[in-house]
């Protein structure tokens, strides 16, 4: 069975985070092991009132994963929300220690490491400290595999201006990482998903919604992980996650959930209905 490694926040009543991930890996069949890098009753946007995961539990809590060999078996890597730079630090060497272990035994050759630089977003701004910003960006963004940035955290990421799905090409290319864009904005009502390597880009939407509900970033990140690591090809697993994102949105909304209803999704997940435009840059 395939495993996952997600390094993240665990929000026990709603559907963000590293909480949110599990279940969408689930769905793939992909064992999940969570890290908690904070906890909350509920989501922090509500007013809820949580712990950070001290460095030093942090880092036990992954020894402890260490030392059962599960690193050599991990297939997947998802990296989101870190409250401290010293967790990031922490994650940086877990990545290493994942890469160099022994597989034997592991459902796939090599680890793949998707990075969700959480750092901000419209009309915010910065939501962390700037010193959890810029060791992200010095220390988990170069080893990615793929990152997962919204667009504002594109621009941070760049310094450079990301207001359309142009801007978000050449700022993506100018990091030098195959990265899949979450909200890009789009004439004509709709929201956009963005594909990009040196190679191709591709932007995949769907229409805007009002309330747009929390989560769908996250939900993204692990949908396009879940792609990789069965075995498809970058850009169907970018196409399958918007088309995800798509449905869980319109079934929110639909069912007038509170909370992305993942499990409820669980076989929608895995083989969407929801359609998407295509549009190739």
């Amino acid at each position: 069975m395939p495993l996952a490694l997600v390094l993240s926040s665990f929000v026990a009543a709603s559907r963000i985070g590293g909480g949110a991930q599990q279940y969408v890996l689930a769905a793939h069949k992909i064992d999940p092991v969570l890290a908690p890098t904070v906890m909350f009753g509920r989501s922090p946007a509500k007013g809820a009132q949580g712990e950070v995961t001290s460095p030093e539990v942090l880092a036990r809590m992954l020894a402890d994963i260490e030392a059962d060999a599960v690193f050599g078996l991990v297939d997947l890597v998802v990296t989101g929300h870190f409250s401290l730079p010293e967790q990031v630090e922490i994650a940086a060497g877990v990545l290493e220690r994942v890469r160099a272990a022994n597989r034997e035994g592991a459902y796939a050759d090599r680890p793949v490491v998707v990075v969700d630089p959480v750092m901000g977003d419209l009309p915010k701004g910065l939501y962390v400290r700037p010193e959890v910003a810029e060791v992200l960006a010095r220390r988990l963004v170069p080893v990615a595999d793929w990152i997962t940035p919204n667009v504002w955290e594109l621009s941070h990421l760049t310094g450079r201006p990301v207001r359309d799905a142009a801007e978000a090409v050449a700022a993506a290319r100018a990091l030098g990482k195959g990265a899949l864009v979450t909200s890009v904005p789009m004439a004509q009502d709709e929201i956009g998903l963005l594909f990009v390597t040196p190679e191709t880009a591709v932007l995949f939407s769907h229409q805007k919604v009002e309330r747009m509900p929390n989560g769908t970033g996250d939900l993204v990140a692990a949908s396009f992980g879940a792609g990789l690591v069965e075995g498809l090809a970058p850009e169907a697993a970018a196409h399958r996650a918007a088309r995800a994102a798509a449905e869980t949105v319109e079934a929110t909304l639909a069912w007038r959930a509170q909370e992305l209803p993942i499990v409820a999704l669980a076989d929608r997940l895995v083989s969407p209905r929801a359609e998407v435009r295509i549009q190739r840059l």
